[in-house]
């Protein structure tokens, strides 16, 4: 059973719009890190303000942390918040096998998409808002061409995991991980996702709004930065999206 982390609060809504936007209105009044939760969204956003579906059941919860760091040292989080997805997964099914961590911060079941993570920033706090496909994964049709496949818990493993039950499981792993982060830097915490990377050795695709890049995955950076070897040398790629060939 997971213990919950000293120094951490805790709010759970029924339903809201957004986790998201519920936690940029707490902020004035928070006085330390606080992780919400909602049963259910109804105007949840991922990445680039893409629609993510959270029907009941799912798990849709944010991270507000006090935090007065430099953007790029802030944005390393991502890789906290991946780690700890992966040790709550693992403790709530006992399969760390069927885990992987797909850069710059999914979660990946048996090689398709059941977790996301949004960072952004509000002044000296950062907020970790953070999507699980627990009982259900959008359609096909509801993501965009050559994106991974959504997955759920429930289609994987035929298991129930309730969302208060993942938070707890959550906030347990990432506090210990975050001391570390505070304490050690990155480096530690880069070497632990990069255990668990996804595709690490294989030819992707890294696309932004104006670019493709396509190479051999080789590494993760100091700064976060994904290392491809490509056509035309090596390639550190600061933020993208990634596509697998067999997706």
């Amino acid at each position: 059973m997971s213990i919950w982390p000293d120094g951490y609060g805790r709010h759970v809504w029924d339903s809201v719009g957004s986790t998201l936007s519920e936690a940029h209105e707490m902020l004035p009044t928070l006085t330390g890190p606080t992780w919400l939760l909602a049963h259910e969204q109804t105007a949840a956003r991922g990445r680039r303000g893409r629609a993510w579906s959270t029907p009941r059941g799912n798990f849709a919860g944010t991270l507000i942390l006090p935090l007065n760091a430099p953007p790029q040292t802030a944005a390393l989080r991502s890789f906290v918040a991946s780690l700890a997805l992966y040790e709550a997964f693992v403790a709530v099914t006992g399969k760390p096998n069927a885990f992987a961590l797909k850069w710059p911060n999914d979660v990946l079941l048996n090689g398709g998409k059941v977790a996301g993570i949004l960072l952004e920033t509000a002044g000296p706090h950062l907020i970790i808002g953070i999507g699980v496909n627990l009982i259900a994964a959008p359609g096909a049709d509801e993501v965009e061409p050559g994106a991974v496949r959504p997955v759920s818990l429930t289609s994987a493993f035929g298991i129930t995991v309730g969302p208060e039950d993942f938070l707890a499981a959550l906030a347990s792993a990432y506090a210990p991980l975050e001391m570390q982060f505070q304490t050690y830097g990155f480096a530690p915490i880069r070497a632990a996702w990069m255990d668990k990377a996804a595709r690490r050795g294989e030819i992707i695709t890294a696309r932004t709004m104006r670019d493709t890049w396509r190479g051999t995955f080789e590494d993760v950076d100091e700064s976060g930065n994904l290392v491809l070897t490509t056509a035309q040398g090596r390639l550190a790629i600061a933020a993208a999206d990634v596509y697998f060939d067999d997706t």
